[in-house]
């Protein structure tokens, strides 16, 4: 039943969220693990896509779901016909390149294509939300966390509602949203006058109830007006060990996150040009520095246009 409400794209389409998803490459990845946290900010993946033909149209159609705004219904409807031709839908037989493994993989499907849509469209957005954010901070110097419209939310998620910390405050490295699969929580960037309105008088709460019809006994559609106060210090990071059994290896991530969302995809790649201008790429991943020099490209004829 769930599936069948229409969920749209996370407002207006701004242009920094369709650079960052566009100038992606492609990345082929068995499993979702293949293609890990920081790397996502500029490399496209959907795990058991390892064919560039269905990676490439994958991609194509996120794009311009990000760009026309389209429903994830529409996104649906004009991608399985696709996917389908192409071969790349509903469970298979697969080998895993890594292990040699042959098992049943799930391919294609309107669940999957559900989380390909929103992981990617809430990414696109956030990351874009952070390049605007860094451009204007002199004048909107905060970032205020807050639940989005999901029906349940992790308690971590909750306790983070009202956090208002500055953009540069180091929490927002690993605690910018979307923070796991599923998750809607966003931040608002807001000026000096608006922090000390809401230091003085709080936010909406997290837990406000459903005011309820006296006569009727049903939900009037409407909360309550209970605040809460903001939190103007970062909450407390606690890391717990997580092991990642694609390398063997393990991780600290911290709670309330899923393992591989605690990054920051726009200040990552923001970080990552910054270095190149300074000539210290020559290390760097071939795949990241093809997308900074893309970036370069595209912030330089911005630049010359607006002379």
């Amino acid at each position: 039943m769930a599936d069948q409400v229409e969920i749209k794209p996370p407002g207006p389409v701004p242009q920094e969220a369709l650079d960052f998803f566009s100038r992606k490459q492609l990345r082929p990845g068995f499993d979702y693990r293949d293609v890990w946290r920081q790397e996502h900010a500029y490399a496209f993946t959907v795990a058991k896509a390892t064919e560039l033909d269905v990676l490439s149209a994958l991609q194509l159609q996120v794009e311009m779901a990000i760009s026309q705004g389209k429903t994830l219904r529409q996104f649906q409807n004009e991608l399985q016909p696709l996917l389908e031709k192409l071969g790349w839908w509903g469970r298979q037989e697969a080998i895993d390149p890594l292990t040699g493994e042959v098992m049943q993989a799930q391919l294609g499907s309107p669940r999957r294509l559900k989380t390909i849509y929103e992981a990617n469209m809430r990414s696109a957005h956030a990351a874009g939300q952070w390049q605007r954010a860094e451009r204007t901070k002199e004048d909107l110097p905060y970032l205020l966390r807050t639940l989005g419209p999901s029906r349940e939310h992790r308690d971590e998620h909750v306790a983070w509602h009202g956090t208002l910390l500055p953009i540069d405050d180091p929490w927002w490295d690993s605690h910018m949203p979307p923070n796991g699969c599923g998750c809607k929580c966003r931040v608002r960037q807001i000026d000096r006058a608006e922090h000390a309105g809401l230091v003085k008088g709080g936010l909406p709460a997290a837990d406000r109830k459903q005011i309820i019809n006296p006569e009727t006994g049903l939900p009037t559609g409407h909360r309550d007006k209970t605040r809460q106060p903001v939190r103007t210090t970062a909450p407390v990071i606690r890391l717990q060990r997580w092991k990642n059994k694609r390398t063997g290896k393990t991780e600290m991530v911290p709670e309330g996150i899923d393992p591989g969302w605690d990054t920051n995809p726009g200040k990552y790649r923001q970080q990552a040009m910054e270095k190149m201008l300074a000539g210290k790429m020559a290390a760097a991943d071939p795949q990241l520095a093809a997308v900074i020099k893309r970036d370069l490209e595209a912030y330089a004829i911005k630049t010359a246009g607006s002379v």
